[in-house]
């Protein structure tokens, strides 16, 4: 091989190295979000995508569990009393949920779908602890509401007294597990209203769910963006019954974002928040990372409802916007009242988990836990893909006492708990398998780019290491041949070897004069010293170097 042509190979190496640390550079700052964008392609929702069919029916089994609270000592609930409220909870009351997405429409302008939730629930009595004829006590919210609406009407409050003595209202009602959730049951006041004014009663029934069971319009018409256009904000909601804005809290609290539950952004940090939309709720609820926890073996993030989820200011002030009409809770429950027909209704954490101890304190029978009621979403944080759901919220009443109603003049101010609901759902392992590629494959990403650009570094550095290293073993002739063109840039001995006498360390003799010793050995190197006839030419030998050498400096 001539000399040209090592020369081309050793220059083609080095470019090669380049391009290799180039190449790897920009895929370490470029491959998420390649990455991102080619599974985009894929996943976006259409009804041609991978996607659909599991977004539009659940493959999951879901289970919607509910709790209810009896009052156990309604009798005992008045100012003065010496007992506090007590409730024991009831439950669960398992169904198995059934959901559907109906009336879809695509919009190809802003790459966004439109569907409305459709859900059956069935009672799962197996899976139950008790039977929907079970008896339970709690507030008589219909009647304590229309005497909040009455307050400020002196007509108006003689009629409400007329209809309580009337109807034989009382400060609480009796019903059946059934009647309270998505049966209903009828209330005499509901079918007044109904009669004077119907605008402003559209139920002709009083439950929980009621009518939730195989309606369309429970959850209202939702339009989320599908991800066609980015990726990231495939799942995220873009209107609400038409809504940007529900006009329930002011300014950005009253705005319609987050997920609905079912997608969320890709490539998630530890620092970031993740929002879910609750229609009922008319806001989106903040979920933070808490932990990095496995689910059949990926790793996935926590997000979970923090005091800030349920905080109106106390705690984080931009949080105060969901005080209602400047009236602001102890934080810990929010008021829904905006978003249900102006009803004294506040959601809260079950148990009023990370809440006001004030909300506890007031009443006997709760007892929050973290591992029962707290409220998280898993996601495996490359794809922002659900792996494990838990928690739910509790429904309360907040029972006041409203002057001129004497049914309810001399009752205390409490937060009265209702009832609260959880869903939870875990994927597969099949489904975990699959969810594994995205950070697999985002892995070998990395790895490629390691390699590429320890391949470059090792290209780049190849010959000029080589040449370096060949020099320093290369004969001392040789290196002075090479070292020699320095002296024209004015390097004098003095100065080139000034810098050896921090080497040495000086010896004082018992004489008091400084002399400086070094032995050095000559050695025998296939370059310099030869062997002829079995005598080598030249002899290992030692000599002192004195003072007055030019290679020892005295300090």
């Amino acid at each position: 091989m001539t000399s040209r042509t090592r020369h081309c190979a050793r220059l083609g190496i080095v470019l090669l190295g380049i391009c290799c640390i180039a190449s790897g550079v920009y895929l370490f700052r470029n491959w998420i979000d390649m990455f991102t964008r080619m599974r985009g392609q894929e996943m976006a929702l259409s009804p041609n995508s991978r996607s659909f069919e599991g977004w539009k029916v659940s493959p999951l089994p879901l289970d919607f569990d509910i709790y209810l609270f009896n009052w156990t000592n309604p009798e005992d609930f008045y100012v003065g009393s010496s007992k506090k409220p007590h409730f024991e909870q009831l439950g669960p009351y398992r169904f198995r949920e059934k959901p559907d997405k109906v009336d879809i429409e695509w919009h190809n302008h802003n790459a966004s779908v439109s569907f409305r939730k459709k859900s059956w629930f069935y009672f799962d009595a197996a899976g139950s602890n008790g039977s929907l004829w079970d008896k339970v006590t709690t507030v008589n919210s219909v009647a304590h509401s229309a005497a909040r609406r009455a307050a400020d009407n002196y007509f108006a409050r003689g009629a409400i007294n007329l209809a309580n003595k009337l109807y034989g209202q009382r400060v609480t009602t009796t019903r059946t597990v059934d009647e309270m959730l998505f049966t209903g049951y009828e209330h005499p006041f509901i079918s007044v209203g109904k009669l004077f004014s119907p605008q402003d009663v559209p139920f002709k029934r009083v439950g929980y769910h009621y009518p939730r069971n195989g309606s369309s319009e429970f959850d209202g018409g939702i339009n989320m963006f599908t991800g066609a256009d980015d990726i990231a904000k495939m799942g995220q909601i873009h209107t609400w019954n038409n809504l940007t804005h529900t006009g329930a809290f002011e300014g950005t609290c009253g705005q319609v974002h987050g997920s609905m539950g079912e997608f969320f952004p890709p490539n998630l940090g530890t620092k970031d928040t993740v929002y879910m939309y609750m229609p009922k709720m008319c806001r989106a609820i903040p979920l933070d990372y808490v932990e990095t926890v496995t689910v059949h073996g990926v790793t996935a993030y926590k997000f979970s409802g923090t005091r800030h989820a349920v905080d109106n200011g106390t705690l984080y002030p931009d949080t105060s916007c969901y005080c209602v009409n400047g009236k602001c809770m102890p934080s810990g429950v929010i008021n829904i009242g905006p978003c249900s027909m102006n009803a004294s209704v506040y959601m809260s954490f079950p148990h009023f988990y990370m809440a006001d101890p004030s909300y506890l304190e007031a009443i006997e029978g709760l007892r929050p836990e973290r591992e029962k009621h707290e409220f998280f979403m898993t996601l495996e944080p490359n794809a922002g893909v659900p792996m494990d759901v838990g928690g739910g919220f509790q429904a309360n009443y907040y029972m006041e006492p409203i002057p001129g109603i004497s049914l309810y003049e001399n009752v205390p101010t409490v937060m009265i708990p209702m009832m609260w609901c959880e869903e939870r759902v875990r994927v597969s392992e099949e489904i975990a398998a699959d969810i594994a590629l995205v950070p697999l494959i985002v892995l070998l990403g990395q790895i490629v780019t390691g390699i590429l650009l320890a391949g470059g570094l090792i290209c780049t550095c190849w010959y000029p290491t080589r040449q370096v290293t060949h020099f320093c073993h290369s004969d001392p002739k040789a290196k002075a041949s090479v070292l020699r063109p320095l002296n024209a840039f004015g390097v004098n001995s003095t100065a080139a070897t000034a810098p050896v006498s921090q080497l040495f360390r000086n010896n004082i003799s018992s004489s008091g004069n400084e002399r400086v010793g070094v032995r050095l050995l000559d050695y025998n190197r296939d370059s310099g010293i030869r062997q002829e006839n079995g005598t080598m030419e030249s002899m290992h030998r030692e000599r002192l170097i004195s003072e007055a050498s030019p290679d020892v400096v005295v300090r």
